[in-house]
């Protein structure tokens, strides 16, 4: 079947149809502009069988304020819908009557050849559409603050930067020479511990060692002293607060925006349209800032690429480190990857040579590193009162008892709540809902046993298997192990930081700080030790990356702890054999992924592989599989029932596609053109496409 065409067929029928009653309606707006008469328009509507340009006409009225990248609202399919004019041209291919441009919204052209050309490059590599991709990238508009008088452009030449901070690196002083000489280096670097000074009271503490901001920060004033600009993409708000911080410092106040989510819409407007306007030349900002607008860009710096937040969770779920080595080579701008941790998707770049290592040498990394102690958490016990007390092995009670007498000591917990599992006491059978069968937890010590999924109390409950009716614990929250180590250390202070309770900075007195993974704090003069509990439960978890993800939650944990020559200590309760803990105790984020990089490439695992994850009810997706046209080496794996998945009375299905990298872009292809005839089609079920999806279990 010729998809292509039978799609085609439909939307030329239907937009034929629309253009002609809006010029029977309106004669009077077709008459046309004198010079580049027609207006090719990115309409925003949703079905893919649309994501194409469409041609209008521009009315003579309109001529002026109709230029490329400003918003404009056309007729479409008898609707009035917005779009961006992408361009202006002399003729059209179309051989039925235009339509005309119904309105220029704003003479603000919000959308860049670049943005444009970037949202087409991501669309295509996700199975998306622009329409999809530009609802990401431009904020919406707002009409006071674009009124508003633009504010004068910082000048003046910036102060000579200090390399101090890449010295430590192999490659360092390279990278940092060549963006300040206008070239574009690209590097995957594996960060050195240590934090920046933190103003706790009376007085700063001086910084342990190198801090990622600091660095980040000069790579960016040496890319803008070479006249260009330069984007930094960051987590979350904490991150972005710490790069404020530096960018202040090193470049001055003006010189820079911070975009991210919690902004007021005026606030982020008038901060996007800054640095789409030329007033600044730094962007700095969390996962919406990769698409920030900016001229002339030199350099596009991520860190902290394994990070979960960093892959959209709206269509066509992109990932800011794809769409930013996208950026980087459509632009010809240089690129860094940072992060304690080196990812697979970072080890496969050094390897297909896109990118160089940057890392510091052993000895360097030694200087900078906490001693890292290991525990096996089963036979290690609790020999300790206060272990026992605390429910922690008792070389990691011991690590923390002598750390508080030095400072204050970080314990990580790798789950949140109370008791946010439960299995039964007697066989240890894992606690289910008798309604639905989700996992059971105790959010507090006076709480009743709760279903995760349906919220039900679980009176009266009995185990399946040997029908004992009461609970154990099965894993330990954060708040649990906060109290439990509030009775083992009596007198000390525990703080808990959490989701929705995230400490930002502590002081350097004495301390229990009870933290879940990246709610960490940054304590003044560094933690004096880490506890890092129930690393076997990271470890455990049932996704691709849960190896990858635990190395990175413990070395950003330990990166906050004092350099083993100043007495900072580790102490990981973990199975000591295991490759993250190896990697862990060695301090060789790259090793390990070269290792996973490897394994993935063996078992046909991203990024060796190219994997799509389609979501929809069985039938969507038996009409979906039997219409798709596949690469030859595809592989096809499922359909499997999604777990408490859909909408009441909707059991959804998970169907993954495997093929070689290589064939990505054709099988993002094909998925687009089969999606594209189920919407020109108007089929009942949408199928939710995502290529290699982050949380990929």
């Amino acid at each position: 079947m010729n998809h292509a065409g039978e799609q085609m067929a439909l939307v030329r029928a239907e937009a034929a149809r629309g253009k002609a009653r809006a010029a029977d309606a309106n004669p009077t707006a077709s008459i046309p502009a004198q010079r580049q008469p027609v207006a090719k328009v990115i309409v925003d509507v949703e079905p893919a069988h649309l994501d194409r340009l469409w041609d209008y006409t521009v009315p003579a009225k309109l001529a002026e304020a109709a230029q490329p990248g400003v918003r404009v609202r056309v007729r479409f399919a008898g609707q009035l819908v917005d779009g961006y004019l992408w361009e202006r041209a002399e003729q059209t291919d179309f051989a039925g009557r235009l339509a005309p441009l119904h309105s220029v919204v704003s003479p603000e052209p919000v959308l860049t050849q670049e943005i444009g050309k970037l949202a087409r490059a991501v669309a295509d590599a996700y199975a998306g559409t622009v329409a999809d991709v530009l609802r990401l990238a431009i904020p919406p508009r707002h009409a006071r603050t674009e009124k508003a008088a633009p504010r004068p452009p910082m000048s003046g030449p910036l102060a000579a930067y200090d390399p101090q901070p890449w010295k430590y690196y192999t490659n360092g002083p390279e990278l940092l020479a060549a963006l300040a000489a206008g070239q574009s280096p690209r590097a995957v670097w594996a960060a050195l511990p240590g934090i920046a000074p933190v103003a706790t009271g009376e007085s700063d503490r001086a910084a342990v060692g190198p801090d990622w901001s600091r660095a980040l920060a000069t790579a960016v004033h040496a890319t803008l002293n070479s006249g260009r600009s330069a984007l930094i993409v960051v987590p979350d708000g904490r991150d972005v607060s710490r790069m404020d911080a530096a960018l202040a410092e090193l470049l001055g106040q003006g010189r820079h925006v911070a975009l991210t989510a919690d902004l007021g819409a005026g606030e982020r407007y008038s901060r996007w349209l800054t640095a789409k306007r030329g007033d600044v030349r730094c962007v700095v900002g969390t996962r919406a800032a990769m698409f920030a607008p900016l001229p002339d860009l030199g350099l596009v710096a991520l860190w902290d690429d394994g990070d979960s937040s960093l892959a959209d969770r709206a269509a066509p779920y992109p990932h800011v480190r794809e769409v930013l080595t996208i950026r980087a080579h459509q632009s010809g701008a240089a690129a860094l990857i940072g992060g304690y941790t080196v990812t697979a998707e970072g080890a496969q770049l050094v390897a297909r040579r896109w990118a160089r290592p940057v890392a510091a040498p052993r000895a360097v990394m030694r200087e900078h590193a906490p001693m890292i102690r290991t525990v096996d958490p089963d036979r290690d016990t609790a020999r300790d009162a206060g272990a026992a007390i605390a429910r922690i092995p008792a070389l990691a009670w011991r690590v923390a008892r002598d750390g508080l007498q030095r400072g204050p000591v970080l314990v990580q917990v790798p789950r949140t709540g109370y008791l946010p599992a439960l299995a039964c006491v007697r066989c240890r059978e894992a606690a289910h809902c008798a309604h639905c069968h989700g996992a059971l937890a105790l959010a507090g010590a006076a709480d009743s046993a709760r279903c995760r999924w349906c919220g039900k109390i679980a009176e009266r409950w009995r185990c399946d298997r040997c029908g004992a009716g009461r609970f154990r614990a099965r894993a330990t929250g954060a708040a649990r192990s906060a109290e439990e180590l509030g009775r083992a250390f009596p007198g000390v202070t525990v703080r808990l930081s959490r989701g929705g309770a995230i400490l930002t900075e502590i002081g350097p007195e004495p301390a229990l700080i009870v933290a879940t993974p990246g709610a960490e704090p940054v304590a003044a003069g560094g933690f004096a030790a880490a506890v890092l509990l129930d690393g076997d439960l990271l470890l455990g978890v049932p996704t691709l990356r849960a190896a990858e993800q635990a190395l990175r939650r413990w070395l950003a944990a330990a990166a906050l702890v004092r350099p083993a020559a100043e007495g900072g200590v580790v102490a990981i309760a973990a199975e000591p054999t295991a490759a993250p803990v190896q990697a862990l105790v060695r301090w060789d984020p790259a090793a390990f992924a070269r290792r996973e990089l490897a394994d993935r490439a063996e078992l046909g695992y991203p990024p060796a592989a190219r994997i799509a994850e389609l979501t929809a009810p069985y039938s969507a997706l038996d009409e979906f599989m039997t219409t798709l046209t596949l690469p030859d080496d595809a592989e096809i794996l499922g359909p499997t029932p999604v777990p408490n998945g859909g909408e009441p009375g909707e059991q959804q299905h998970r169907v993954l596609i495997r093929c070689a990298r290589a064939g990505g872009r054709r099988l993002a292809e094909a998925l687009k053109a089969t999606q594209g005839v189920r919407t020109a089609r108007k089929a009942p079920a949408h199928v939710r496409i995502r290529i290699d999806p982050a949380d990929l279990a």
